[in-house]
This record gives structure tokens, C-alpha cells and sequence, in this order.
């Protein structure tokens, strides 16, 4: 269905993904002055070690960047899948870790009605997913 896709690709691909994220992230709490809520803070703890394994997979080509990235990848996705239920309120905000400071339903942006910080991440995550499972899988050309 994707046709065949170069190893290189998947890693610069995922690399660019992670580091406009790490990039984005950093955008909104460093200049914008928003203070993110506890589970900003996991995603960011699994996405900024992705932009440095990408990085030096780029450099040092290995089979083994799925190994490392992967488990980040499904970790930083599953609080993603959470923190955007907390936000359009699938679950409620008691059963939320944000007990201390910025709540997680806390909406710092809204583009277009529904474009959230969270749904970035989501987005952001799931894409490097679906990158890493189709690299994995071996859908990419012979590289010679």
C-alpha cells in the first residue's frame, strides 16, 4: 500500500518528526510561557531521547534503532492516548495525575476547535509509530 521506503528515509523521517516536536515543545514553555502539566513532562521525557538515537542512527546506521526507539515510541504514545482523553473529557479529571500544578485538561491552544498541544504530540507520536512498524517490517527497498 506505502510501496517500499529506504531505511534512511524512516530515520530522517522520524528524526524530523521527534526534533519539531522536542523543538515545538520547548517553543511553547520557553517562549510562549506555558507551564506544562505532569503529563507533558512524561511525553517530553520519552520524545527528546528520540531526536539523539535518530541522530546518531543517521550517523552510525544500525538495525538496532528499533529496539532502542521503540519502547519510547509506545510509552510516550500511551500517555498521549491519555492526556487527549483527559482534554475532550473521555475520561474524567479526577482520575488525573495532575494533582499539583497546571491541570492536564488545561487547553493552551486551540486551532481550527480542536488542534490541541496534546493532539500534536499524539500526532507526533503515531506518525514515528507507524514509521518505525513499516521500517521494521522490512517495507523498505533493498539498500545496496
Amino acid at each position: 500500500m506505502f510501496g517500499k521506503i529506504e531505511q534512511t528515509t524512516v530515520i530522517i523521517l522520524s528524526f524530523t518528526i521527534a526534533l519539531i516536536g522536542m523543538l515545538g515543545s520547548l517553543f511553547f514553555s520557553e517562549v510562549m510561557s506555558f507551564i506544562p502539566c505532569s503529563l507533558c513532562w512524561y511525553q517530553r521525557i520519552f520524545l527528546y531521547p528520540l531526536v539523539f538515537i535518530f541522530l546518531v542512527n543517521l550517523l552510525y546506521p544500525d538495525e538496532k534503532v528499533y529496539k532502542y526507539t521503540f519502547p519510547l515510541v509506545v510509552i510516550g504514545f500511551i500517555i498521549a492516548v491519555y492526556h487527549n482523553l483527559l482534554v475532550y473529557k473521555v475520561i474524567p479529571e479526577t482520575i488525573s495525575p495532575c494533582v499539583q500544578g497546571v491541570p492536564c485538561s488545561t487547553t493552551y491552544i486551540n486551532w481550527f476547535g480542536f488542534v490541541t498541544i496534546p493532539l500534536l504530540s499524539l500526532i507526533a507520536y503515531g506518525a514515528i509509530l507507524v514509521l518505525l512498524i513499516l521500517g521494521k517490517k522490512g517495507k523498505f527497498k533493498d539498500e545496496k
